[in-house]
């Protein structure tokens, strides 16, 4: 995976749906950067800006705002994860 696909995943303390997420990215074998928003309320608020959202997980691929575990297992499911992390 090249550097403009780099995923970041925000996530929260006992959060099964976090968990489910990075579980999935694990078996794709994808690097990611995890962001623990319960631990720095600063990166909560840049995750909200980001995604518009306020629930964990959002997941982003390079620039693209992927969502939350329920779409990026639509994702994966239609084919489109591995294009996204394919170099």
């Amino acid at each position: 995976m090249n550097a403009s696909h780099k995923v970041v995943v925000y996530t929260g303390n006992r959060c099964a749906y976090c968990n489910a997420a990075k579980r999935l990215l694990d078996s794709k074998g994808a690097v990611y950067t995890e962001i623990n928003v319960d631990e720095n309320p600063a990166s909560r608020e840049e995750m909200m800006a980001r995604s518009q959202r306020q629930t964990v997980p959002q997941i982003f691929i390079g620039d693209r705002h992927v969502g939350g575990f329920d779409d990026l297992s639509e994702m994966n499911q239609s084919g489109t994860l591995d294009e996204l992390l394919s170099p």
